[in-house]
């Protein structure tokens, strides 16, 4: 699962404000708060709505390895 620190990467990444991600999500201002925060254990479906939302808009999550940790980048665009 994406952590809360990759959610306020990609939202960087991305120039969004937490309600545009919000909004693109589907989910309330609330929830992206709750969750960039980490205050809460989310709901899968919130999570994943907030995911797939920043994965349409170009970035991709890099999950820890065990040796590097979590991250985000834009996606290559394909030609």
């Amino acid at each position: 699962m994406i952590t809360p620190r990759q959610i306020r990467a990609a939202r960087a990444l991305l120039g969004w404000s937490q309600q545009q991600l919000a909004d693109k999500a589907i989910v309330s201002l609330n929830a992206v708060t709750r969750l960039e925060r980490g205050e809460v254990d989310p709901r899968v479906s919130t999570v994943e709505a907030v995911q797939r939302a920043i994965e349409k808009a170009g970035v991709e999550f890099i999950l820890s390895d065990g040796r590097k940790g979590e991250g985000v980048r834009l996606s290559r665009p394909s030609h």
